[in-house]
């Protein structure tokens, strides 16, 4: 046993193995060196060698109940390694009310998530929060969220607002509500929405600044728009909400924006912009110019998620490299 583990500290993982079999072979009733052989099955990815040492020793009748708990535990992380999503399922359902249970919470809220079960998600969600485990009401607000997009207009309704009711701030469930009433032609109560979701949740308007302008432009509101739009750009530069300002300003003084914000921050995204409308003094350069610009500026349009890095041109509220929830922040890579 000590062999082996001398070979597991020099990262001899072939030899160590080796060892431990050794070991259970001589002392077949020792369980701590189960538990050594089948964690080290599962690192190396030897899923099968690794459920049959976990079985084993939930075979026995000898093992306390907490050694069982802990053998049920590691059969639900081969499982889970393994891919074997309905065995991993039925493990972790079996350490309700064991000292794994936390754990085995998270381990079926990641399950459910990867099959896009987003009810049984939500109950999980739900009893993590009982159980203490923190608040997961932006969660379950998106869960919500993933079930409406899947809904008729009037069940996705119905969904909606009980993901604003279980997270209030929360902007997907507002802009998507938003976007439904837009669609039935109900604008001004689309743009009342936002801006509400604006006031409340400042942090978001970067997300909405578009949406906002465009249900302002229909049910003529934009000077309504303009005001909420400049006061957020005074206190923070976005390019969303630039963008959004110059779509509702008259022609004769939209470009101007761009031009104020160069002197507020060194954009490439906002040069490019000011440029095109120009006219440079040898006009036969100017389209080569432009091209190069908006060329060197396109991957700062981009969002990046803050988890793992994952770049794309449209925002997620999930990372589709990583899955984290809520990990793209609201602004494009120029201004991070």
């Amino acid at each position: 046993y000590f062999r082996g583990l001398n070979f597991l500290l020099n990262e001899q993982q072939d030899q160590a193995i080796d060892a431990f079999i050794e070991a259970v072979q001589n002392d077949p009733d020792t369980s701590e060196l189960h538990f050594a052989l089948g964690n080290l099955f599962r690192r190396r990815g030897e899923y099968e060698r690794a459920v049959r040492v976990h079985e084993h020793l939930l075979s026995r009748g000898d093992l306390s109940r907490a050694e069982r708990q802990r053998a049920q535990h590691a059969l639900a992380l081969d499982f889970l390694k393994a891919g074997l999503l309905d065995r991993a399922e039925e493990a972790l359902r079996k350490l309700d009310g064991s000292a794994y249970e936390g754990q085995a919470l998270l381990a079926l809220l990641a399950t459910y998530e990867r099959s896009r079960d987003w009810v049984q998600t939500a109950e999980i969600a739900r009893r993590l929060e009982e159980t203490s485990h923190g608040s997961f009401a932006g969660r379950r607000a998106h869960y919500l969220c993933e079930q409406a997009a899947l809904a008729h207009d009037g069940g996705a309704q119905a969904l909606l607002r009980q993901a604003i009711d279980v997270a209030p701030t929360a902007p997907r469930p507002v802009m998507e509500m938003a976007a439904l009433r837009s669609k039935a032609g109900d604008t001004a109560g689309a743009f009342e929405m936002l801006a509400e979701l604006a006031r409340t949740t400042p942090a978001a308007i970067p997300l909405l600044a578009r949406p906002l302008a465009q249900y302002a432009a229909a049910c003529d509101r934009q000077d309504q728009a303009l005001d909420l739009l400049k006061q957020s750009y005074e206190h923070s530069a976005s390019l969303d909400v630039l963008e959004a300002i110059v779509a509702l300003e008259p022609d004769s003084e939209s470009r101007d924006w761009y031009a104020r914000h160069l002197e507020r921050e060194p954009s490439l995204v906002a040069a490019s912009k000011w440029l095109a409308g120009e006219k440079l003094e040898n006009e036969q350069y100017h389209p080569r110019v432009q091209r190069a610009l908006e060329h060197a500026a396109r991957p700062l349009t981009r969002y990046r998620c803050a988890a793992c890095g994952f770049e794309a041109k449209q925002h997620f509220w999930q990372c589709p490299g990583c899955q984290a929830w809520d990990s793209y922040p609201p602004r494009r890579v120029e201004e991070l």
